[in-house]
């Protein structure tokens, strides 16, 4: 399958009233979901054992074919620890037997002994160098396969002390090697995926905010004629992956942070479960802890007009895999039926008149509550 970067550019459209309140009645999202290889084995953790015995790829590959039957129709896996040249036939036959495709090739930067000050901003150059290679051989891999986009999650980068930390020097490693690798294998879309720390005591992007301005400098960046032209013409080439438990460890409100990044055009892929304020990454099930976050998400997209994957980044360690992707995909279908149900002429009129309309959209949100 030929490789054709996602054209996000529909996004960051502005409607009007009218124009608006006819997009809300006549689009609908339909969430294409993905799930990630990473967690049909949970690993353990800081302070207790894995839960479950560890499986091959193969193994997981084989548990991700039931999973068609739940409209999973795609799978991300990071290069080259998950997916790699060797194995990627694997994928392709997972697709051609149950229709689930790759669809996003995060790079591993984050788990090697290697990163441990960091990967592409480690101040050593050779370490550096090994986040490069793993990057260009990640997009390669992306087009080979056909993929939507890369995603990079910088974990391991980032600061333990605010002074000592030359922030230039970090942001300008990073961003110079994640633009030398874009510009080797051109036209090929990489979302970031911002998080405020974990594990990284301070991450190199902390919000949403400043995942977007890392996307416009490293766009900056790129000389490659291809990547230029693709620019030139409005699209993004370096994206966002937004996920509600990093946004929601950040205190910024899901709905605005996702937004955001559609505005700018930037909205490559979304991440999905559920987190409480603050607190440590817990990957909880979708809409588990604090649902409004969740409902207020997908008003925020069907707004938009979305049309890219539903990727479900959750920690199932005490819950078989399938149980816990039936029941996301299944609270995913509810709330997005429960907001494709709202008054959408009233909502709008309380955004456009709020003071002729007091308490009328508690009471939307109030009947909300009675149809759960």
């Amino acid at each position: 399958m030929a490789y054709q970067p996602p054209d996000l550019r529909y996004q960051a459209k502005l409607r009007g009233p009218d124009e608006m309140l006819a997009h809300l009645r006549s689009f609908s999202l339909e969430p294409q979901v993905s799930v990630g290889i990473w967690y049909f084995a949970p690993g353990g953790g800081r302070f207790h054992d894995a839960y479950v015995e560890p499986l091959s790829i193969a193994q997981r590959l084989e548990m991700a074919a039931e999973l068609a039957a739940f409209g999973v129709t795609g799978i991300e896996a990071h290069y080259p620890a998950e997916v790699n040249e060797e194995n990627l036939h694997l994928y392709q036959k997972l697709e051609q037997q149950a229709g689930i495709r790759l669809v996003t090739v995060p790079f591993s930067h984050f788990f090697d002994k290697d990163f441990e000050f960091g990967s592409g901003s480690n101040p050593y150059a050779h370490v550096r160098k090994k986040a490069l290679d793993i990057a260009v051989g990640g997009l390669k891999l992306v087009r080979a396969a056909g993929a939507r986009c890369a995603i990079s999650w910088p974990g391991i980068d980032g600061y333990l002390y605010s002074l000592g930390t030359f922030f230039r020097w970090m942001w300008d490693w990073f961003e110079g090697s994640m633009a030398e690798a874009m510009d080797e294998v051109p036209g090929v879309l990489v979302a970031l995926e911002p998080k405020p720390y974990e594990p990284a005591p301070n991450n190199i992007y902390r919000t949403t905010a400043e995942g977007i301005l890392a996307g416009q400098r490293i766009e900056a960046r790129l000389r490659n004629p291809e990547n230029r032209k693709l620019l030139e013409q409005g699209h993004k080439l370096f994206g966002m992956n937004p996920e509600i438990g990093h946004v929601r460890m950040g205190f910024e409100d899901c709905p605005a942070a996702y937004t955001l990044c559609g505005m700018d055009g930037r909205l490559a892929h979304t991440h999905w479960n559920s987190q409480p304020l603050g607190n440590y990454d817990q990957d909880l099930n979708i809409g588990v802890v604090d649902v409004q976050q969740a409902e207020a998400l997908l008003y925020a997209l069907k707004v938009m007009g979305y049309q890219e994957y539903f990727g479900i980044d959750i920690n199932p360690e005490r819950m078989p895999v399938r149980r816990a992707v039936e029941i996301n995909t299944r609270v995913l279908r509810i709330l997005n039926d429960r907001i494709n149900a709202l008054p959408h002429d009233r909502v709008i009129e309380c955004a456009l008149d709020p003071a002729a309309h007091r308490g009328d959209l508690e009471l939307i949100l109030a009947n909300m509550l009675a149809r759960r």
